[in-house]
């Protein structure tokens, strides 16, 4: 906080959050004779960092609803962004020149990677959690494409990869398990769970489909060769709504964690050895506490979307939050809350002369 509104971005706020966790996230060496790169609890805080990216984007695609700001209700907010923003790209003059039907697009677009994708972060299937992934990443590219962020953009796309898991990384780096994984697929008749994962899979890319259809009033236009777009609910809609999905995200959140923790568990009693199973299970209790309470202080600034869900948290976790709040480990997050630059924006320009005549 030394550099006060210089140095007090959501970008610096989470910066201090990501680093808080990597020192949970980062392999704790005691024993080193007996060290490895894997730890029987390193799902258990490697869930952290998904956790602190859902809460980031969630909020980042409710905000811009929340602030009435009348340029993401009317889908315009993006024909004023690439020439309005701070530092702009090259990218972003190419950008501003694209039709407006296609800017109202985008904007729509924004709302489903940022609200309505962040949901399978959490899902079990993982071709679904590749996928949110890989949108979350274009998402990012094209930001770093059109404007210039520093670090921002780079840091949330390594927060992505939370999402992902040893064997799609292997397949980059060229150690997958191919052979195991193509004689799994060839296999017929697929069994019922591979029937099942895939009608869900389909199901949810379905529903994302329809979804964006009905609440954005997405339109082809024939004639004039160009898709329509508007929101289709009202503020009023959107807050109910959002009043009643705040607690059960939550609640998939806490869900989601005690699958973790619980796995991890019995990834500690599969260790060989009993004084290596004591000392796997000995981590495992230190690291999940560590977790459990992070999770539970994050739920103050999250619930800050909705300020009503917030009242219904139970009066522990706030004094947990009030604790703890001057260290910034957790905080609030809502980018582009407001477009600026709608109306034009004041611009210092500065002249110089050698003849007094002749202003350069």
């Amino acid at each position: 906080q030394v550099g006060q509104v210089f140095l007090y971005f959501q970008w610096d706020s989470l910066l201090l959050e990501a680093g808080f966790l990597a020192v949970l996230v980062a392999p704790l060496r005691l024993l080193k004779w007996r060290s490895t790169a894997w730890r029987a609890h390193d799902g258990v805080t490697f869930w952290l960092v998904r956790w602190l990216l859902f809460r980031l984007m969630f909020a980042s695609g409710v905000v811009k609803l929340t602030s009435r700001c009348p340029t993401w209700w009317g889908l315009t907010a993006l024909t004023y962004h690439y020439e309005t923003q701070c530092i702009p790209t090259p990218g972003a003059w190419f950008a501003h020149q694209l039709p407006v039907w296609f800017q109202k697009f985008s904007v729509v677009a924004t709302y489903v990677i940022e609200i309505a994708v962040p949901l399978l972060f959490f899902a079990p299937i993982r071709r679904l959690r590749l996928f949110a992934f890989y949108s979350q990443v274009l998402l990012q590219v094209l930001i770093i494409l059109t404007g210039n962020y520093n670090f921002f953009n780079m840091l949330t796309i390594v927060l992505a990869f939370s999402l992902l898991d040893e064997e799609h990384v292997g397949r980059w780096l060229g150690r997958s398990k191919r052979k195991h994984a193509s004689s799994e697929s060839l296999a017929w008749p697929p069994s019922l769970r591979a029937v099942l994962s895939t009608l869900l899979e389909l199901s949810t890319y379905g529903f994302l489909l329809y979804w964006s259809v009905q609440c954005f009033g997405l339109e082809i236009d024939w004639e004039k060769r160009l898709l329509d777009s508007k929101v289709a609910f009202t503020y009023h809609e959107f807050t109910t709504w959002l009043r009643a999905v705040t607690l059960p995200l939550v609640g998939l959140g806490f869900l989601s964690l005690s699958w973790e923790i619980l796995s991890a568990m019995y990834r500690c009693a599969c260790v060989r050895g009993c004084f290596w199973k004591l000392w796997a299970t000995l981590q495992w209790a230190i690291f999940a506490t560590a977790t459990v309470g992070m999770f539970a202080i994050s739920l103050v600034p999250f619930t800050y979307i909705d300020y009503e869900s917030n009242g219904k948290l139970w009066p522990g976790i706030h004094q947990m939050f009030n604790a703890v709040e001057r260290f910034q480990v957790v905080n609030s997050y809502g980018l582009f809350r407001r477009m600026t630059g709608v109306g034009g924006r004041p611009e210092v320009v500065l002249e110089g002369s050698y003849d007094k005549q002749t202003w350069t």
